[in-house]
């Protein structure tokens, strides 16, 4: 599967963004979704995972209760809605598929090219 993110940009603390992540292929609904994310100088983070028919979604715990994953099948679209953001929420937003439900970056076999996001204080 081919994915494409975007939707990053510059946005003031506090403030909300919405990422979206199209997949290419008819086989969307048959993957894993992840988002992961990659501040300047450190490593490549998980941020959400959603199930297969979106049942079933976690959260690192530094965004649970800020930000939303959500997919639609129909439009072969994942979303990672962000609101309240902090300046530390500033990276490079990936997003990823798979077949297992995990947080590990390791397991996730496809990834899109990557969104910046900002988040100025």
């Amino acid at each position: 599967v081919q994915l494409q993110a975007s939707g990053g940009g510059l946005v003031q603390s506090g403030g909300s963004l919405r990422l979206s992540c199209a997949a290419s292929g008819r086989t969307f609904s048959s993957y894993i979704m992840g988002w992961f994310r990659q501040a300047p100088g450190k490593e490549r983070e998980f941020v959400a995972v959603i199930s297969r028919r979106g049942a079933s979604t976690d959260y690192a715990e530094s965004v649970k209760g800020r930000f939303t994953i959500s997919r639609d099948n129909d439009k072969n679209t994942v979303y990672l809605q962000m609101n309240s953001l902090k300046p530390e929420d500033t990276a490079v937003y990936y997003c990823a598929a798979d077949q297992k439900f995990t947080r590990a970056v390791r397991e996730y076999s496809s990834w899109g090219q990557g969104t910046l996001v900002t988040v100025s204080s």
